[in-house]
């Protein structure tokens, strides 16, 4: 494990900090994405790093951009630190902080609303079709299980929060919002991009279980995908050697921390809010070598300083 980040700073205009990522502007049409080592759960960030998160992050999306740039265009340009370095000179003494972390990417508008594909009945979408057999309103096959598989994947767009939850919402709805020609086109590419990374990490023994997708429109309105794309932060990673319909699934995520946390709440010692309790050095080691491991089984090679 290489030594954590907690965030960036580098001689460049800060364009945004969210919860994990520090976006820098390069010029008028590229930004640079620089992935810290911060988690959260529950919608809190912790106060202690997980070592290696960032770049896997990073270098896995680096991978999956190249891997599925034959299904749509996006936002990539590089994550090589010497090519950023040579475009962004300024970023020589900084390269501790870039390399294996920082996507050069182009600018785009991005769209407001996560396109979320659910190939598996888990998480929130379980959780509203045990109460009322729906997702986002809608009403699903009867007498489906936990962990089911979905036949055909779902296409389950969500709002985007800038703080708390995101919202599942019907798909009619983002036709109202964005128009029928964008929504369809989005979910139609949604859909091919699942079906694509699943297959490639099926072979690999991985289950995508669901992942969401975000999307930006270029400057001639063209939509592209853009931020993450198939990371333990944006999908559901399930060993294959390991999956039983009927019981939630183990995982290639943050679950050891998510784990450690509800017991915490369950017995009054955490609340909820921020900021969260003191993670445990295992709890913290644990949460990393589940996000190395991911990596290392869908790209093939141990994490490295470079993609």
């Amino acid at each position: 494990m290489t030594v954590p980040m907690v965030a960036s700073a580098l001689p460049l205009p800060l364009w945004r900090r969210g919860k994990v990522r520090e976006v820098y502007e390069v010029d008028a049409e590229r930004l640079l994405m620089v992935a810290s080592d911060r988690v959260s759960a529950f919608d809190v960030v912790m106060s202690e790093p997980v070592p290696d998160k960032g770049r896997v992050l990073t270098q896995l999306s680096a991978f999956w951009f190249g891997q599925l740039a034959s299904v749509t265009p996006s936002h990539f340009l590089t994550a090589s630190a010497d090519d950023i370095i040579a475009i962004v000179p300024a970023l020589a003494d900084h390269r501790d902080q870039i390399a294996g972390r920082a996507m050069l990417v182009r600018r785009t508008a991005p769209v407001a609303f996560e396109c979320v594909v659910r190939g598996y009945l888990a998480g929130s979408a379980w959780g509203e079709y045990r109460k009322t057999g729906t997702l986002a309103g809608e009403k699903l096959s009867p007498g489906l299980h936990e962990s089911d598989q979905l036949l055909p994947p779902l296409f389950s767009p969500a709002t985007k929060a800038e703080s708390g939850h995101d919202e599942n919402v019907p798909y009619a709805r983002m036709r109202e919002e964005l128009g029928a020609a964008l929504a369809d086109t989005l979910r139609n590419a949604s859909l091919q991009l699942y079906t694509a990374g699943r297959d490639i990490a099926g072979r690999r023994g991985i289950i995508i279980a669901d992942t969401k997708f975000e999307f930006g429109l270029d400057p001639d309105g063209r939509p592209i995908l853009i931020d993450e794309v198939l990371t333990p932060d944006s999908s559901r990673f399930w060993p294959a050697t390991e999956y039983q319909p009927g019981r939630t699934q183990a995982s290639f995520d943050k679950q050891p921390l998510r784990d450690w946390l509800a017991v915490e709440r369950a017995a009054g010692r955490w609340n909820g809010d921020a900021p969260g309790p003191v993670l445990p050095e295992g709890v913290i080691a644990a949460t990393s070598a589940r996000y190395r491991e991911a990596y290392r089984l869908l790209v093939g090679t141990e994490l490295g300083e470079e993609p």
